[in-house]
């Protein structure tokens, strides 16, 4: 399935390297990867599914300058990346951008009907040539990016061993109930596993004066679908906030997070700015909130670039 070939360097630094190169005719991947991978630690590779309508920069970030579009300034993951290197220092992480041409995982599977073949292929392909031997993948997308993930759990019949992390920020649109099998096999088979999952209150957002999704049909009501059949085989405590509610099992393994919405806002992409990324990758372990807060300031500034 990785059948592209490199086409260029994005950009390099003293710490980092991101290339670019195409899987088949419409995917664009492009590989943020430390300049030096050390043979003696684990590597992380993380596979990250573009937001609907996001290009490869603009999900990557930039320092803004006047005229530049919007989109530039609301995910920032290299920065995020940077950050979580310099706090995880004894793991090679490596960060994959998942592009298509239609910027748009759910449109690109409507054009693929043998979707289910053509991800779980693609993943163990990055897995083998990107991560190489022995590395841990965690699968991570943003808003239509989840789409990709439920195309690969639709695509396997148990989640293998090597995939330790699943994230859904604000991107579990398409989850139902034929997907937490899978998931509950490999989160009570797999020690190592983790699921974490972040939504805001969409079922009462309004843009212009107008609902954002209808009432079952945001990542809210997802979310906590979810932790109602979570909850069938997991004791899960609830945390309240007043502004971020967390749901989460006992080994914490499993986490939910939920951002209120008191003024009917909008809040999807925040969830990812206010260091949502960094959460995704690092809650639950002895790095959780050192140094930053989830849906706090943000911790990463000082690596826009």
């Amino acid at each position: 399935m990785l059948l592209g070939i490199r086409c260029f360097t994005i950009a390099q630094a003293v710490d980092n390297k991101i290339d670019s190169f195409r899987a088949g005719t419409d995917i664009l991947i492009s590989v943020d990867r430390p300049l030096i991978i050390q043979s003696k630690r684990p590597t992380v590779l993380v596979l990250y599914a573009l937001p609907n309508g996001n290009s490869t920069a603009q999900t990557m970030g930039k320092k803004m300058q006047e005229g530049d579009d919007w989109h530039f300034d609301i995910q920032h993951i290299r920065a995020q990346t940077a950050f979580i290197r310099r706090e995880w220092k004894k793991t090679n992480l490596i960060v994959v951008y998942l592009e298509n041409n239609y910027r748009s995982w759910p449109a690109w599977k409507q054009k693929h009907p043998d979707f289910k073949e053509k991800i779980p292929k693609l993943v163990d392909s990055l897995a083998t040539h990107i991560g190489g031997k022995g590395c841990q993948v965690y699968l991570n997308g943003h808003s239509g990016g989840g789409s990709f993930i439920f195309g690969y759990l639709a695509g396997v019949q148990k989640i293998p061993s090597f995939i330790k992390r699943i994230s859904f920020l604000d991107s579990n649109y398409g989850y139902d109930s034929s997907y937490y099998p899978v998931l509950r096999q490999w989160l009570q088979k797999s020690k190592q596993a983790s699921l974490t999952v972040f939504a805001y209150n969409d079922s009462v957002a309004l843009y212009n004066g107008k609902p954002v999704v209808s009432a079952t049909g945001g990542t809210w009501y997802r979310s906590w679908m979810m932790v109602k059949h979570f909850s069938l085989d997991w004791n899960m405590d609830y945390q309240p906030g007043d502004s971020i509610q967390s749901v989460f099992s006992k080994k914490k393994n499993i986490q939910f997070y939920f951002k209120s919405n008191l003024n009917q806002g909008i809040y999807h992409t925040q969830q990812v700015e206010y260091n949502g990324f960094i959460h995704s990758i690092l809650a639950g372990t002895p790095y959780d909130s050192r140094r930053y807060q989830y849906y706090g300031h943000r911790a990463y500034q000082e690596f826009i670039r």
